[in-house]
This record gives C-alpha cells, structure tokens and sequence, in this order.
C-alpha cells in the first residue's frame, strides 16, 4: 500500500505540475516524469500485492513499454511545438534551438555542421 500511495502521489504531483507550470515545454516534462513514475509505482506495488507470475510479467511489459514511449512521445511533440511555434515561458533564458532550424526545407541543423564549414579542408 505504501507503493501504491506514493505512485498516486507522483501522479497527483503530476496533476498539479500540468496547471502550475507557465508553458507547454515544462508542462510536459512535469507530466511526463512524474506521471511516468507514479504509474510505475502503481504497478510494482500491485505487483507486489498479488504475487502471481502472470500479473508480474504483464507489469513488467507495461512499465517497459512506458519507459521507452514516454519520453519519445513527449520529445516528439514538444519538438512540433517548437517548430509549429508555440512560445517559451518569458523567463526562459536559453534556447538551444534559435537559428538552428530552416522553416522552408524543415531541416534541422546540429551545431557540428557549422563548425566543419568553419574549418577549412587540409588538402594533401
């Protein structure tokens, strides 16, 4: 029960952290973190209740398969966001991604490109 209690209270931190945070980028990370924990907790700790292998095993594959799409979904959106143009909180102070992507062709450029045209080519 302890488990569980703490699973619903990442979830309802979770809850919380979706009206308190002022943008988009931080709301999903709140949500995505904290809700991700909390279920997973959630099912260690039914797990943990009914001690029965085919329970354990289904429990197994779900928090496997939350841990892997979570994070990518979340990633994948805020990703659109960005590029869509859904503003940052005023307060943000860095953005990594300013001038690096081309709205016309949608291409996204790493700071390593820059960098090799910088550099001149040694010619032997």
């Amino acid at each position: 029960m302890v488990i569980i209690s703490l699973g619903t209270l990442f979830i309802l931190l979770a809850a919380i952290g979706l009206l308190r945070m002022p943008d988009l980028y931080l709301r999903m990370s709140v949500t995505t973190k904290a809700a991700t924990l909390g279920v997973g907790l959630i099912l260690i700790g039914l797990a943990l209740y009914y001690m029965e292998t085919s329970i354990t095993t289904r429990v197994i594959a779900i928090i496997v398969f939350l841990l892997l799409t979570a994070p990518i979904s979340a990633h994948v959106i805020g990703r659109a966001a960005y590029f869509v143009g859904v503003p940052m909180w005023k307060k943000t102070k860095i953005d990594d991604l300013k001038g690096m992507y081309n709205t016309k062709t949608h291409d996204l450029m790493s700071g390593l490109e820059d960098e090799e045209e910088e550099q001149p080519e040694a010619e032997d």
